[in-house]
């Protein structure tokens, strides 16, 4: 598969690999992105956890709660150009999105597009096709996500490029709340802790870390035990309650949480960006 420059800025873009790293790690995956970044890792560099969301260029993310604070929801709306992003009446589009995937309680994109947009029976999905027509771009949802909670906080980063929703086992500390949802807005975990870390993603972290330590020279022998090491580290520095809290980084996230109630937890969490 020929490997085009466009190809190689995109990963690049996606890991901040250097340019030839990137054309490397293209070529030793014919051309597959996801196979390219484990290549890279695998080589010791250090790019960024691959995410779902990271081919998304432009556009809003916009996260929201219900009334009673038991329920939240985020949507993704892409466009092409920073400029269409601002536009009011794009934003205005992406706001509706927003509240009909809240009282519709939807959680996936596909149920998303289905919704109707307007009294009309528009559903979401022409809504999209027909913008595409008048704006000139192209104009698509990639995200619709929900929690539900005893108590859910929704943060929308300034200037909507990343938005975060947050689910607590108790309600009325909403401080804490905001904090551990700007927490998720800015270091992307993975998952709520390591029981909940699927095991396609251990797999994957033991082998990387297995085929490093065999790059940096150790015995193959050693080399499980490495991994297993590195893997204890994957979990504190990607899963949410065993991450380092931004704010006073001698205590975990949920120490944090603790140290505000005994029995105070999250539960659950949602992020979307538009960025990696």
């Amino acid at each position: 598969m020929a490997i085009t420059a466009a190809d190689v800025n995109k990963l690049r873009q996606i890991t901040g690999a250097g340019m030839m790293d990137c054309k490397k790690a293209l070529t030793e995956a014919n051309g597959d992105f996801d196979a390219a970044i484990d290549y890279l890792r695998k080589q010791g560099q250090k790019v960024a956890a691959k995410r779902a969301d990271r081919d998304a260029t432009e556009g809003l993310v916009i996260a929201k709660t219900s009334a009673d604070g038991k329920r939240g929801v985020l949507v993704c709306v892409n466009c092409e150009t920073d400029f269409v992003a601002k536009n009011a009446d794009f934003t205005a589009m992406v706001e509706r999105v927003a509240d009909i995937a809240l009282e519709k309680q939807l959680a996936d994109v596909e149920s998303l597009k289905a919704a109707a947009y307007d009294s009309n029976g528009q559903t979401i999905a022409e809504k999209l096709v027909e913008q595409t027509g008048v704006i000139g771009e192209k104009i698509d949802a990639s995200a619709c996500l929900q929690v539900t909670a005893e108590f859910v906080y929704a943060y929308n980063h300034p200037g909507n490029k990343v938005a975060s929703l947050v689910g607590l086992n108790k309600p009325g500390f909403e401080s804490a709340a905001k904090d551990v949802a700007m927490q998720i807005a800015a270091m992307a975990p993975v998952a709520l802790n390591k029981e909940s870390v699927p095991q396609s993603v251990i797999d994957k972290e033991v082998e990387i870390g297995k085929e490093l330590a065999i790059q940096e020279g150790k015995p193959a022998e050693m080399a499980e035990k490495i991994a297993q090491g590195r893997l204890g580290k994957f979990f504190k520095e990607s899963t949410l309650l065993a991450q380092e809290f931004i704010k006073d980084n001698k205590m975990s996230v949920e120490q944090y949480l603790k140290s505000q109630d005994k029995d105070l937890t999250a539960t659950g969490f949602a992020r979307h960006s538009l960025t990696i």
